[in-house]
This record gives structure tokens, C-alpha cells and sequence, in this order.
């Protein structure tokens, strides 16, 4: 893996999504290049410091509803 792709595959990285291999190879990446290991290290302070500020989100009641009257025509 190399630093262009450790840039487009970061968020994925952090959220667990990225497939087995590619999570190894880029903690294999991680732990060689000091510039991407402090990339990561600021996505995840970002990440943290937005899910702390922000909180959860609920949709409204209304847009729930509606929501689920559209899947329920969409699937008849």
C-alpha cells in the first residue's frame, strides 16, 4: 500500500469497513510511515471531536413516517 492510497481509504480504515486484507496492508503501512500514522492520528481526533460535539441525530417523527409509508408502497 502507498501513501495515495492510505488518503483514500482512511475513513474506511477507521470505521472497520475496509475488507481483512486491506486493513492489514494498510496497519502494515501505518506502522512504517510516520506522515500517514499522524494523518490517521488527526482523522481520528476529528472523528472524536465531531461524535462528542454532535451527538446522535434522530429523524423527526413526521419524516420516519414517511419514510416507511414509501418503503411499504416501494416493496407492493
Amino acid at each position: 500500500m502507498h501513501c495515495h492510497d492510505v488518503k483514500r481509504v482512511i475513513y474506511f480504515f477507521l470505521d472497520g469497513t475496509l475488507g481483512d486484507q486491506r486493513q492489514s496492508d494498510l496497519r502494515d503501512h501505518l506502522s512504517a510511515c510516520p506522515e500517514c500514522e499522524a494523518r490517521k492520528v488527526v482523522h481520528q481526533r476529528l472523528r472524536e471531536f465531531f461524535r462528542k460535539r454532535l451527538g446522535p441525530v434522530s429523524a423527526p417523527p413526521h419524516l420516519k413516517q414517511r419514510l416507511t409509508r414509501s418503503l411499504r408502497a416501494f416493496a407492493e
